[in-house]
This record gives structure tokens, C-alpha cells and sequence, in this order.
């Protein structure tokens, strides 16, 4: 990664601590301008802690965000949204009842005009873009307005970081994203990954399967025990050496391929 290209998300020294429990402490983070990373550890490790954080799910008990140069402060996740951060939780985050393009415009609907209660969405306009979303994705839903929970599992990821795709305009971040899914469906999630890099969108991954991590992104942060113990280049590491440090097996990385905690 080219040493002179945009930081987009940086952190300093972020924390958090519920009651005397540190479940995160001290993470130094970048993401770099159309950079795809991932991040890894076992369960506990402080992955999603430090997800909350930086998408306003919740707020930090120490430490500093920067966000596209700035400083920020997000107080919910609409605020990061706001700023052209998209998530894909692992919750999916979707409406039963609802069909995918009021999924996918779900809390940001297209109206006609915006009276309150005597307001008109604008579906035309919401299909069409939705559409244009699944094109650029590569997903092949036949049934636009088959509901939510009619779906099948792969088919409701699809829809997810389809949204999360279509209205990110600076960085997605997919949590777990295939945990639940087979084969075919993990393959198509990968693709969609791989599209989204061509398009230079930043991405966070978080992920246990470290096949998936090695083949979509360019970077992996490791974290242990609520902290970043190491940050290593997918091209100058292995899986032997990525597992040694979630174990913490080892600590070190030698010829300064790494930055440590």
C-alpha cells in the first residue's frame, strides 16, 4: 500500500471498559484510501467491541477517532452513516415483512413529497434503484417484493451488503459476513467483496476463516485480549504466523512487517 495514500479511518489510543472489564485497550488503527483489511481473534478478542465504537453503537471510554481527516465523535450509528460509513452486522439488521427495496432504503425512504403522515413514498424510483444496486453487485434476486423472511440465508446476506454497498460512499464494514452460509452462497458474498475492491471502496472484514481472509484483503489486524498486537501485510505473512499471534504463541514479528501494541 503505497505510503502516500489517504488515510480514511484512523484511531488513537481507543478504549473501552465496562465496569473493570477492558474490552478494549489502546488500539491504534488505519485504514488507508481503497484499502481492503481484516480484522482477526478469537471470540473475546475485542473485534466487535472495537467495531461498536467506531460506528457509534457505542461511545469509547478513551482514545480518539479520525474519520476522511477529521475528528469525530459519532453518537449513534445515523451519525456514521451520515458520514458514508456503512456496516453489515451480524444481526443482518433487516425487516421481516418488508420486500428488498424497503429493505434497502429502510429509515432513508425516497418520497414525493414529505407531509408527515400524508407523505407518498416513491417505490418507482426505490425499485429502480434497487435494481441498479443488485446489478452492480452481481446479485440475482427473482422476486423484488418476495419479503424478507422468504429468503434464504444467502439470499438475505446478498440483500444486506447490497444496501450497505449501494449507499456507502467512503467504507463498509462486514461483520462475519459468511458465518452462517455454505459454500455457493460464501463464494457469491467473496465476489461481491471482490467488486466492491474494484470499485475502491475501503473495507473492513471481520472473519475466523482465514482462507477468506488471505484471498480478499491486503492487510490483517490481529487482536488479542482487547488489544492490537500486530498489524501484517496478507503478501509478507502465513496463516502459521497469523495464528501464533491470536494465540499468542508469538508476539514479535521480525523485519518490521508488523506494528505492535
Amino acid at each position: 500500500m503505497a505510503a502516500e495514500q489517504k488515510i480514511i479511518l484512523k484511531t488513537e489510543g481507543l478504549t473501552k471498559r465496562y465496569g473493570g472489564v477492558h474490552a478494549l485497550e489502546d488500539a491504534d488503527f488505519e485504514l488507508r484510501d481503497g484499502e481492503h483489511v481484516a480484522v482477526v481473534g478469537d471470540n473475546g478478542a475485542g473485534k466487535s467491541t472495537f467495531v461498536r465504537q467506531i460506528t457509534g453503537v457505542e461511545q469509547p471510554t478513551a482514545g480518539n477517532i479520525y474519520f476522511d481527516g477529521q475528528p469525530v465523535e459519532f453518537k449513534n450509528p445515523i451519525e456514521a452513516r451520515n458520514h458514508g460509513i456503512e456496516t453489515v452486522f451480524q444481526n443482518l439488521a433487516l425487516a421481516d415483512d418488508l420486500d428488498v427495496p424497503s429493505n434497502l432504503f429502510l429509515g432513508r425512504e425516497e418520497r414525493y413529497f414529505n407531509l408527515g403522515p400524508f407523505s407518498f413514498l416513491n417505490e418507482k424510483k426505490m425499485l429502480a434503484h434497487t435494481q441498479e444496486a443488485l446489478r452492480q453487485t452481481g446479485i440475482k434476486i427473482p422476486d423484488l417484493k418476495n419479503k424478507i423472511r422468504n429468503m434464504s440465508g444467502g439470499q438475505r446476506q446478498c440483500v444486506a451488503i447490497s444496501r450497505a454497498a449501494s449507499f456507502a460512499s467512503k467504507l463498509i464494514i462486514m461483520d462475519e459476513p459468511t458465518a452462517a452460509l455454505g459454500v455457493q452462497e460464501t463464494a457469491q458474498v467473496e465476489n461481491i467483496i471482490r467488486g466492491l475492491k474494484q470499485r475502491g471502496i475501503p473495507l473492513i472484514l471481520i472473519s475466523h476463516n482465514l482462507r477468506q481472509v488471505f484471498d480478499l484483503v491486503d492487510r490483517i489486524w490481529v487482536f488479542r485480549r482487547g488489544r492490537i498486537v500486530g498489524a501484517v501485510d496478507r503478501d509478507k505473512t502465513d496463516g502459521n504466523e497469523v495464528v501464533s499471534l491470536i494465540t499468542g504463541v508469538k508476539s514479535t514479528v521480525s523485519g518490521g512487517e508488523a506494528a505492535f501494541v
